[in-house]
């Protein structure tokens, strides 16, 4: 199958091409801003924006399937320029076309856990919509809704540390947000199965890791890795909300009133579709584990 990695040179991208290549597709990634160092020599990487109908459409056609990863993080505001709307909505519906126009045979979507098209966040609510282009299409679709992705270059830790001190530290709400993070190691087989196996097509899939961890319990992870103790101060929620929304217009602040938001809604499954993929909990990794400590 010759498969096309929107996103392709990003973190989970470069995990997906890489098990593509290994499992003996043809790839290609992928990016606005293309580099390779970090993907297999055979994988081929093009040029492409996907908020511009005309620089992808030809790359597209050219392919039997094609990936959509291309998102803004929830964890930060959007870097100048860019907005969830032009790169969650309007970038999915350009795919979606391009791959109509094209002929193309499969779709796989990564949208996000409470993808809702009328959601509380600019992120929930523009995945939400995503997700209504690609099931309104005439393409052979599946759509995957992870929790937070974690692993080496990764942002969810570099969330925490940013977010967070050693010793002592602040946390909105004392950190009580349930997330289920999943490990990109244990996600990408998945997305490749769906690309592969027919019985696919058509689904909608919760996934997520083996462990419910607070945000709290995330901060305290993301410092024993490093030797180093936390303890968790609270910071009442209305006055995060306050503080983060002030911080909306400005540049050198990477969180906003859409951050503060997202806080507030927890992000973990009721049942985990990792079994449709003959996974089940038990054998995916844990978020400490992946830090190096056993639990």
């Amino acid at each position: 199958m010759n498969v096309l990695v929107a996103g392709g040179t990003g973190f989970i991208g470069t995990a997906l091409c890489t098990e593509l290549h290994e499992r003996g597709h043809e790839v290609t990634a992928l990016s606005r801003s293309p580099r390779s160092s970090d993907l297999p020599a055979a994988v081929e990487v093009a040029r492409g924006d996907v908020s511009a109908y005309d620089s992808i459409a030809e790359t597209v056609a050219e392919h039997d399937a094609v990936v959509n990863l291309v998102a803004l993080s929830p964890l930060y505001k959007p870097p100048s320029g860019a907005d969830h709307e032009t790169i969650h909505l309007g970038g999915t519906a350009n795919l979606v076309r391009a791959a109509e126009d094209g002929d193309v045979d499969r779709f796989v979507q990564m949208s996000a856990l409470g993808a809702d098209p009328n959601g509380d966040t600019e992120y929930i609510r523009t995945k939400g919509e995503a997700e209504r282009v690609v099931r309104d299409s005439q393409l052979e679709w599946t759509i995957f809704r992870p929790s937070v992705v974690f692993g080496e270059g990764s942002e969810f830790i570099e969330f925490i540390k940013q977010l967070t001190t050693p010793y002592v530290t602040g946390l909105p709400g004392g950190g009580k947000t349930r997330f289920q993070p999943i490990w990109v190691g244990d996600l990408v087989p998945m997305l490749a199965d769906a690309l592969e196996d027919a019985s696919h097509v058509g689904e909608i899939y919760e996934v997520a890791g083996p462990q419910i961890v607070t945000l709290s319990d995330a901060t305290e992870l993301a410092y024993e890795a490093e030797g180093k103790s936390v303890s968790i101060l609270s910071i009442p929620m209305p006055l995060a909300k306050l503080g983060l929304t002030a911080a909306d217009p400005l540049p050198f602040v990477p969180f906003g009133s859409d951050q503060a938001k997202s806080l507030e809604q927890h992000n973990t499954v009721v049942t985990n579709d990792v079994t449709a993929f003959g996974r089940s909990e038990d054998d995916l990794m844990t978020l400490g584990e992946s830090l190096g400590l056993d639990r």
